[in-house]
């Protein structure tokens, strides 16, 4: 997962293109609704299951790209 297909999702969930990639999503109007949108399209797009803790502590596009990048190649036992 990229910085860029986060932002992608950033901008298709916010409604918006005027999003960089570290802006902070909850600064440009979202919510925890939507941050669940968020959640369930990277783990649709990339397979990352991240949890809204995770959101939390990384809500711009570049901090959640890393994060979902690291979730990705976790092994879960």
């Amino acid at each position: 997962m990229t910085t860029a297909d986060v932002l992608a999702i950033f901008r298709t969930v916010l409604e918006t293109e005027d999003i960089a990639a570290s802006d902070d999503f909850f600064d440009l109007g979202g919510d925890s609704l939507l941050a669940t949108r968020v959640l369930s399209a990277l783990a649709r797009a990339g397979g990352a299951e991240l949890t809204m803790e995770d959101f939390l502590m990384a809500p711009t596009p570049e901090l959640l790209a890393a994060r979902a990048a690291g979730a990705a190649g976790a092994v879960v036992s």
